[in-house]
């Protein structure tokens, strides 16, 4: 294969799996903590209109990433409201985050833009220039959260605890260590992380909010943490993995493919899909979660 060709593959693919990273990190440190975060997708999505809608009212990008980043922070005690404090199911109420983030950036979206639910293009200074090597500052942020996560959870007094929480919250709650606060925390980073990744899906990848412009990015970065097994570095390259599929399933369309033909456009859409459920069902042997993960914490008295 050409040399060129490859380096548009891999920088394709790198920018294909920053979103992905992003809310992968996101579901680490929350399920870390004992909290299950289906809700990744619906985050993710309410981020990028947040930061769209922000970067077209003030002309900024900056101020977008912010706005973005509020809006899913907003979402993540929602669902941090309804796991940990009222001790629901986790898995319903990340369902239900990811229905309400739909229906309501689409209705919003077109009560203020009249297009269907997309907000206006941005240019110039409402999105993220290139910086470096042709990549724009949020995707190095991205980047250096990867040694940041694994540092701090595997370094630091603060990431034992709360690893310490999605194993044993009782014995930490023993300790006088609060179980609430560290789940809260992890659930806040995680909606800070789904902020950069919604953000970067319409401020930096793209020129607007399209409706459901996540395309189940969301639950990829699930599969992605599950074939990672819960560790920061395998998420990087499992991530990266999933961003390859994603530029190769690109690349191939419109190419015809010796004694096949020209593939169906859908089919190699479908593509980084089906190579999800391939690797989730025979690759990654036994992934086992926290033991803690998705059982609310109730204080013995």
């Amino acid at each position: 294969m050409d040399l060129d060709i490859l380096v548009t593959v891999f920088d394709s693919s790198l920018r294909l799996s920053i979103p992905l990273l992003a809310a992968c990190l996101a579901g680490l440190w929350s399920e870390r903590s004992g909290v299950v975060d289906i809700g990744l997708e619906g985050k993710m999505l309410v981020a990028a209109f947040a930061a769209a809608a922000a970067s077209y009212a003030f002309g900024s990008a900056w101020i977008g990433l912010f706005a973005g980043i509020g809006a899913s922070i907003v979402f993540a005690l929602i669902h941090g409201f309804a796991s940990i404090s009222q001790r629901g199911n986790q898995i319903v109420s990340g369902v239900a985050i990811n229905m309400l983030a739909a229906g309501l950036t689409a209705i919003v979206g077109n009560a203020w833009y009249g297009q269907g639910g997309r907000t206006p293009p941005l240019e110039g200074a409402q999105r993220f220039g290139d910086v470096i090597f042709g990549h724009s500052a949020l995707v190095y942020l991205v980047l250096l959260a990867v040694p940041i996560t694994w540092f701090v959870l595997a370094r630091t007094r603060f990431g034992l605890r709360l690893r310490a929480v999605g194993e044993n919250p009782a014995a930490v709650d023993t300790a006088g260590i609060s179980v609430t606060g560290l789940r809260y925390s992890a659930v806040v980073i995680g909606g800070v992380l789904c902020g950069l990744a919604g953000a970067y899906l319409s401020v930096g990848q793209s020129a607007g909010f399209l409706p459901n412009m996540t395309a189940g990015k969301g639950f990829i970065a699930l599969a992605a943490l599950i074939f990672a097994k819960w560790r920061a570095w395998p998420a990087l390259g499992a991530c990266f993995l999933f961003g390859l599929l994603d530029a190769v399933a690109i690349r191939l369309q419109g190419i015809a493919l010796p004694g096949i033909g020209e593939v169906p456009v859908q089919a190699i859409q479908a593509l980084p899909y089906l190579m999800t459920v391939i690797l989730l069902a025979g690759v990654i042997g036994t992934a086992i979660p926290p033991r803690a993960s998705g059982v609310p914490y109730v204080k013995e008295r």
